[in-house]
């Protein structure tokens, strides 16, 4: 038979260890962050990609992208700076119009020179494992409203001189660039969200010479010593 002083120190000790409440969220999940809760949570996102458009916070909340354009698929992950083949991502982002672009399956796309994006452009990689590596990387330079979205931009390298085209009517003659992941140059309404940036030349991400209105939310930089952010 247990001793009284024994019994006495466990009854004193049970009722706190079978009667503690557990908070009313602790079997929950985390809650998503706004941007992700705006769009994760609906099953079917993959049928209205370009709702992506809506969730964008912050100074570049207003980015249209391509939201009132066609949804354009990048098939082919090959490049020519000068005169891009139709299904290739260079193709896409020098159109004229509205475009939301996506991918039809995995590919690393390595591009020969930077990557100039028109205005009202999204590169959604959303559905599949897309990187832009071991080349020269992405340029937005004197446009607005573009999105970039799930895209791994990596190990980007300068870029040699020479003819690169920014739109269907106009191709001209670039210096080398620097090697940024992505550089953003005199532009307006940008959201740059859930990228992976890492190990480039130069900058993960550059926001130089008056660019205003743009977010930066949700990417993941890895082995780099230069982030640079210039907010005008």
């Amino acid at each position: 038979m247990a001793s009284p002083l024994l019994l006495s120190a466990f009854l004193f000790f049970l009722p706190t260890v079978i009667s503690t409440p557990k908070p009313n969220n602790y079997y929950s999940k985390p809650s998503l962050n706004p941007i992700d809760a705006c769009w994760r949570n609906n099953r079917n996102w993959a049928a209205n990609r370009r709702a992506l458009a809506d969730c964008a916070v912050g100074f570049g909340s207003d980015a249209l992208g391509g939201k009132f354009g066609s949804i354009y698929v990048v098939t082919d992950p090959s490049d020519d700076p000068e005169y891009p083949e139709p299904g290739t991502l260079r193709f896409g982002v020098i159109q004229m119009q509205p475009l939301w672009i996506v991918f039809a399956r995995d590919m690393v796309i390595t591009l020969k020179r930077e990557l100039m994006v028109n205005s009202y452009k999204t590169i959604d990689g959303r559905g599949a494992n897309v990187e832009i590596s071991n080349g020269p990387c992405i340029t937005i330079q004197n446009v607005s409203h573009v999105i970039i979205h799930g895209i791994s931009i990596h190990d980007c390298k300068p870029g040699k001189p020479g003819r690169v085209r920014s739109s269907v009517t106009h191709c001209g003659d670039r210096q080398q660039s620097d090697g940024d992941a992505i550089s953003i140059f005199s532009s307006s309404h940008i959201w740059i969200d859930h990228c992976y940036l890492a190990r480039c030349t130069d900058g993960l991400i550059d926001v130089i010479h008056a660019s205003t209105a743009v977010t930066i939310s949700n990417n993941y930089f890895s082995q780099h010593d230069k982030v640079y952010y210039y907010f005008f």
